[in-house]
């Protein structure tokens, strides 16, 4: 399968495990449906190259340092021309309704065979979404509406740019209340930071108002 000007399909690949790394570029590579342009450790340097050599697709790790997988989807739909994303992730984890919300077009399990990754790729080439099979109950109760009233103020104050200082006195509360509350809101999110946090708010809130 080639893509339609009849040349093989262009593709970014991004881990921050650098043997998953070389073996995704070495089965990709030996593919002549597909033709690798460049790979990359972290989110910054996959972000970097997508804007240099656009590609149809990229195939990210969901954990990929040090943007993390949601922040780095986020960017991506603000640039021209964005590789559609395929999201190669745990399986164990809810990685794959994550992905699905931050806008990507595909997630692939790690614990699959890679050949359940090449399909995949391929299917996003031909315009395809590709997700294992998700709860769509779950789907559709977002955790941000578990947040109490306090945290729900902190994170729309995080999603500004505020520090934790600068939350402390907008909110009138102790820079160490502030981190007991963003930990809570981490885990109600499922998220491991604040950079993530940030980008799951503002994908609830454009699926929101979508």
């Amino acid at each position: 399968m080639v893509n339609e000007t009849g040349k093989p399909i262009e593709i970014l690949l991004a881990d921050g495990n650098p043997l998953v790394l070389s073996a995704m570029s070495e089965v990709f590579e030996r593919d002549p449906r597909f033709s690798l342009m460049a790979t990359s450790a972290t989110a910054e340097g996959f972000l970097g190259l997508a804007m240099r050599v656009p590609v149809q697709i990229g195939v990210i790790d969901w954990n990929l340092p040090a943007l993390g997988g949601a922040k780095l989807i986020e960017v991506m739909r603000d640039q021209a021309n964005a590789p559609r994303i395929v999201v190669y992730g745990d399986d164990n984890s809810d990685a794959a309704r994550q992905a699905m919300s931050a806008g990507a077009a595909a997630f692939a399990p790690r614990s699959s065979p890679v050949e359940k990754l090449i399909g995949t790729c391929l299917d996003v080439a031909a315009g395809k979404m590709v997700f294992p099979f998700l709860d769509v109950r779950k789907l559709r109760d977002d955790p941000i509406e578990t947040l109490s009233r306090k945290e729900r103020a902190i994170l729309e104050a995080l999603a500004t740019g505020m520090t934790n200082r600068e939350l402390s006195k907008e909110l009138g509360i102790s820079t160490n209340t502030v981190k007991f509350h963003l930990s809570n809101i981490f885990d109600k999110l499922s998220v491991k930071n604040r950079a993530q946090a940030i980008a799951y708010f503002y994908s609830s809130k454009a699926q929101s108002s979508g």
